[in-house]
């Protein structure tokens, strides 16, 4: 199974995923498209950090005829995803903070959730320059240490 990887040291990894022809039920079927935020991160073993949020998104323009838009934080980054029924598309992003990401299984999972007959996928390797010292060798402002810093618990 092929996954991104670069033995470089940045930041993470972005991968962006537009997807053509889709079934135009599933696009526009509200618990579908939540299975994409919810499902994809516990199988990708990343933390939500919260539940998904969904959003009907109402046309605005002759590009654009609405569908749903939504987010989920994980610990590692964040998910979000456009679908646009009327088209057959959807436009989605995984990105983390890991070193790789195992694009394969993201890209089948989404071909199979919204029976995609193409996607288009772009890798996009974040934070070339991220500084790698460790935390402990870095001067820290004064009342912001990393032992501070409180995420909310979530359970999967």
């Amino acid at each position: 199974m092929e996954k991104t990887n670069n033995n470089c040291n940045h930041f993470g990894v972005h991968l962006t995923i537009d997807g053509y022809e889709g079934d135009f039920n599933k696009l526009n079927e509200r618990s579908v498209v939540y299975r994409f935020l919810d499902e994809l991160p516990n199988t990708l073993g990343m933390k939500k950090m919260h539940e998904p949020v969904l959003v009907a998104a109402m046309a605005n323009d002759k590009k654009d005829e609405g569908g749903w838009t939504g987010v989920v934080t994980i610990a590692e980054s964040h998910l979000s995803i456009h679908t646009f029924p009327a088209r057959g598309f959807v436009s989605a992003d995984v990105y983390t903070c890991h070193n790789e990401l195992d694009q394969v299984l993201i890209s089948k999972f989404i071909k199979e959730l919204f029976s995609l007959q193409e996607t288009e996928e772009h890798v996009i390797i974040r934070g070339t320059k991220y500084p790698i010292a460790e935390l402990s060798e870095r001067k820290m402002p004064s009342g912001i240490l990393p032992n501070d810093i409180v995420f909310p618990a979530t359970e999967n």
